[in-house]
């Protein structure tokens, strides 16, 4: 589970990324594709092809933190938006992380 601020903003790349991009990488990404700063405060969350890896991005204040998380069995079941972001709270990321199915949830929003 994720102790974070409850009035963070989550942020998902609605597309599948290369789980070989490391955090220098994965700003570049938040900059260009998502247009937001990747220094900000949001929680950036990214999804391997195969949707049993994460990688989650944060600034915290001098550097970025990249947590990853590889599932041994199963994958993640993600909410089907367009788009190339969407915003997730912080609640149904972790639910998601735990492996609840999200794929029927009208929670998210496609930006």
């Amino acid at each position: 589970m994720l102790m974070l601020s409850p009035d963070i903003q989550v942020w998902v790349a609605a597309q599948k990324t290369d789980m070989r991009k490391g955090c220098f990488s994965l700003a570049v990404l938040v900059q260009q594709e998502f247009e937001l700063d990747p220094k900000s405060s949001h929680l950036f969350v990214f999804f391997s092809s195969v949707g049993n890896k994460v990688k989650l991005l944060q600034w915290d204040r001098n550097g970025f933190v990249l947590t990853y998380k590889c599932l041994a069995d199963g994958r993640f079941r993600l909410p089907k938006v367009g788009g190339k972001k969407y915003k997730m709270s912080l609640s149904d990321l972790n639910l998601l992380l735990e492996g609840i199915d999200l794929t029927h949830q009208q929670r998210v929003r496609a930006i």
